[in-house]
């Protein structure tokens, strides 16, 4: 008898949990009251849906439809009240109430049940109707472009229309054609940037729907550079202006934004300017800091961004607490140099701020009004094919004359030259025979600087039929 009573204790336990299954796996996602894949109603007709699940429901509908439009009545439903109800009324339906409607569970929005509805009326067959301000389309590089032009019963059948009067119909290869979603254009080219709309014809009237201006966003940034290539130097209390201009293409529109070290404190301004060009658009971002200050000093950047393209320059601000020359010789205070080589820079270690004026002098007067082989190359002296003549005392002088800063730097330049015999340039004649046991004096004139070392050998005339060797 016990065992009798355990098996049925058993098997109601699993169909209690058998039956509890069953009604889970039924109500993974809402159940909507009607089975076909659309409603079609007619205007001003009551919209009525009844959804039921396992968890809280909420209701989703198109954008035409207000939400005080819409009434909501919920209940708990089901044998034992376990489950959960909700009917969507929608009295006097209007066409832009065309569209999705969606039941879901509040706190699982993904697990959802839907119906589309089509509010018909033979005046307006579009949902969106010509009165309407132009839409704004955007064309994406290898994205499809949709053209929203619904219409308001499945049964129609639309044209698209390319402004004037350039008309299009769907080959369901690259023009698609739905009556929930419009026209799509599955790989869109430049002949697809500009206005246009859809037609219809209903007992032999047309009717259009709204105008739909197609764009084609350009992100192609060309070029980013700043009105300094390298560091920018400055005083404390000036003002420092730094000039970020992006060129791109037509149609291009950039974002413009500035990194520096004073920005969390606003201690600089921006402006703006655009300008287009026949083949390109240039934009331009002006930071200014009017007082600049020890701390503003550090990196700038200027970052132009274009949809997914990103371009940056940078620049590096030193700012100083006064002017100042700093000079010194840069291997000695006496420089040597070779005769004859075909130049030579004569460049001391210089630093300054504000930029000086830098003049050379040799023994005491303006080198470069001296010769034409001297002239000024930034702050260096360049000396043109080097000859003796340019050894002396070369003067640096380099002055601030707005702060009233000066400081000049004296260098020697000896130029070696190399050893020469003068009698080599003389064709010399053969002295012929002389007595013997006479006194002879032969000269052998030399110039070099340093001064050369004179040194005779004898060449004693050799026996019959050998060479002679060098005696001193």
């Amino acid at each position: 008898m016990m065992n009798f009573i355990l098996i049925c204790l058993l098997c109601g336990l699993y169909g209690v949990l058998g039956k509890d299954k069953d009604q889970k796996g039924k109500f993974s996602v809402p159940l909507l009251d009607v089975k076909t894949q659309h409603l079609v109603l007619n205007i001003n007709q009551t919209l009525l849906l009844s959804c039921r699940g396992r968890w809280q429901l909420s209701w989703a509908f198109p954008a035409g439809l207000a939400r005080d439009q819409v009434e909501v009545d919920e209940t708990r439903c089901g044998r034992t009240s376990q489950q959960y109800c909700s009917r969507l009324r929608v009295r006097h339906s209007q066409t832009q109430h065309t569209g999705l409607f969606r039941c879901r569970y509040q706190h699982r929005t993904q697990k959802q049940a839907s119906i589309y509805v089509y509010v018909t009326d033979s005046q307006q067959p579009f949902v969106e109707h010509p009165g309407m301000s132009p839409g704004v389309l955007y064309m994406k590089e290898k994205q499809p472009l949709v053209i929203p032009c619904r219409v308001t019963n499945p049964n129609i059948t639309t044209t698209l229309v390319k402004f004037p009067s350039n008309s299009l119909r769907p080959d369901q290869r690259n023009i698609m054609w739905s009556s929930k979603r419009g026209f799509t254009i599955r790989t869109p080219t430049f002949y697809y940037i500009g206005l246009f709309y859809c037609q219809t014809v209903i007992d032999g009237a047309k009717h259009k729907s709204r105008i739909y201006f197609v764009h084609r966003p350009v992100s192609n940034i060309t070029e980013v550079y700043l009105n300094s290539s390298g560091p920018m130097q400055a005083l404390k209390g000036e003002k420092l202006v730094l000039n970020c201009t992006a060129t791109a293409e037509l149609n291009t529109r950039v974002n413009i934004t500035w990194d520096y070290p004073g920005k969390s404190n606003n201690a600089g301004s921006t402006s703006k300017r655009l300008l287009r060009h026949q083949t390109h658009m240039l934009f331009y971002s002006i930071l200014t800091i009017p007082k600049l200050h020890r701390s503003d000093r550090g990196l700038y950047t200027c970052r132009v961004t274009s949809g997914d393209q990103s371009k940056q320059q940078k620049v590096t601000v030193i700012v100083y607490d006064r002017p100042f020359i700093r000079l010194k010789p840069r291997n000695g205070s006496v420089v040597v140099v070779q005769s004859g080589q075909k130049s030579y820079r004569i460049s001391p270690k210089l630093r300054a701020f504000p930029v000086p004026e830098v003049i050379w002098f040799k023994d005491g007067k303006v080198a470069a009004e001296q010769c034409s082989r001297y002239h000024m190359d930034g702050t260096s002296l360049i000396i043109r094919d080097v000859a003796e003549e340019d050894a002396g005392t070369y003067t640096v002088l380099v002055r601030i004359q707005e702060y009233g800063l000066y400081q000049n730097l004296t260098l020697t330049l000896v130029v070696n030259v190399s050893p020469q015999i003068g009698e080599k340039a003389v064709s010399l004649q053969d002295p012929g025979s002389v007595p013997r046991g006479s006194r002879q004096a032969l000269h052998c004139t030399s110039h070099g600087v340093p001064p050369p070392h004179i040194q005779w050998l004898w060449h004693p005339c050799p026996p019959k039929g050998l060479p002679a060797a060098p005696q001193a």
